[in-house]
């Protein structure tokens, strides 16, 4: 029988991850897919919703009342960080998805909560952490340690030996070379080539990053 799921937030990534579930659910009937939470939803994605043949069930906190699992398909790392703190104490499971075409190694972690896209690629001996997402076609190489709620964007690549701290974005096709560190709540910007450690909360751009 299929797990009952929920997907917290109504946004583009959120109704990404609605697609994810469904292929998923294309190679083995895994989940069934009750409806989206989101506080404050705009118009414009309720009627986006309409189209998936889906809806918005009520706010965050309605989780509390239903006996499912959830994702939370937020993109930005700090709020989907803030997300999961109010969403916690109600003790429901967290899925982790991996999309039938994301790639994985041997000896790989993957933590509550974490989502592999579409072409998404892991080597070996990888640790995510909770909440942690990575994109279409993004890539972790060996030995990489990504924190809780990093959010990894399309095509970006962090490189072997790598250790991404907690709430860190890495913007779309940015590069984090062999054995770099990137602090708790940093930002990398696409294209950015980080050959040098980032610190905390830093926001670091360009070829070399800076």
């Amino acid at each position: 029988m299929p797990e009952p799921i929920v997907i917290v937030g109504c946004g583009g990534h959120g109704r990404e991850i609605f697609g994810i579930i469904a292929a998923i659910n294309g190679v083995a009937d895994s989940w069934k897919v009750l409806g989206f939470l989101d506080d404050t939803p705009s118009e414009t994605n309720l009627r986006r919703l309409d189209r998936l043949g889906t809806a918005r069930l009520g706010p965050n906190e309605l989780l509390a009342d239903l006996d499912a699992h959830y994702v939370i398909g937020i993109g930005d790392p700090r709020t989907r960080a803030a997300v999961t703190a109010l969403l916690e104490p109600f003790g429901r499971p967290a899925a982790t998805l991996v999309h039938p075409a994301a790639g994985q190694g041997p000896h790989n972690h993957l933590a509550d909560g974490v989502v592999l896209f579409a072409g998404a690629q892991i080597t070996t001996n990888v640790t995510l952490g909770r909440h942690t997402h990575l994109n279409q076609n993004a890539t972790v190489g060996h030995d990489a340690v990504l924190a809780d709620h990093v959010q990894v964007n399309p095509l970006a690549a962090v490189s072997g030996d790598c250790c991404i701290g907690r709430e860190v974005l890495i913007g779309a096709g940015a590069v984090v070379l062999q054995g770099r560190e990137v602090g708790d709540g940093a930002t990398v910007g696409a294209s950015a080539c980080v050959a040098r450690d980032v610190g905390a909360g830093q926001i670091v751009k360009g070829v070399p990053a800076r």
